[in-house]
């Protein structure tokens, strides 16, 4: 069973391949041109990441962070969402980098198999960034208006950090 799953990979790579070179396809071409195009979207997107990044730190670093989840602690707690999540909370519809740094850090300071450390694993795979994806999703497709799509997708990844905490506290105790 393992050798099968670790074949996996190389198995489809040689398939897309063979079904590559079959329709006459250039490979070399076809595959510099992604690289290409990859590196480009990084390009794009570094300056962005990095402000996200850095406006986060200064956020946890100048205490602002924890005074908020002090002040929302109540209905985090009420609702059932670990208080020590709200820089994730804030940060995972932005960025899913700076999601997955605050997420390593959540991790790191509570463990990953704290109730943090596991709610925090879960919101990120139950959520989504949503303006990220709405920006570039909805620009690809020519979509102007998103007056109802981004409230919606909000409304989603409320669901989506409401449902993670609930399931991690049914399924793992808490």
């Amino acid at each position: 069973m393992e050798l099968a799953m670790s074949m996996v990979v190389p198995g489809l790579m040689l398939s897309v391949s063979l079904w590559g070179l079959a329709r006459g396809v250039d490979l070399w071409g076809a595959l510099t041109a992604g690289a290409q195009e990859g590196l480009q979207v990084c390009l794009r997107i570094a300056p962005a990441l990095v402000c996200l990044l850095t406006a986060v730190y200064m956020l946890r670093a100048s205490g602002a962070l924890e005074l908020l989840g002090n002040l929302l602690e109540p209905v985090l707690t009420a609702v059932g969402i670990p208080p020590e999540t709200i820089g994730l909370l804030l940060v995972r519809p932005v960025s899913g980098s700076a999601a997955l740094g605050v997420g390593a850090e959540l991790m790191q300071a509570y463990g990953p198999d704290s109730l943090v450390g596991r709610t925090a694993a879960v919101m990120l795979g139950s959520t989504e960034t949503t303006f990220y994806t709405v920006a570039v999703y909805f620009s690809a497709a020519g979509i102007t208006r998103t007056r109802y799509a981004i409230p919606a997708a909000l409304c989603g990844d409320l669901v989506g950090f409401l449902a993670a905490s609930w399931t991690v506290r049914l399924l793992m105790g808490g």
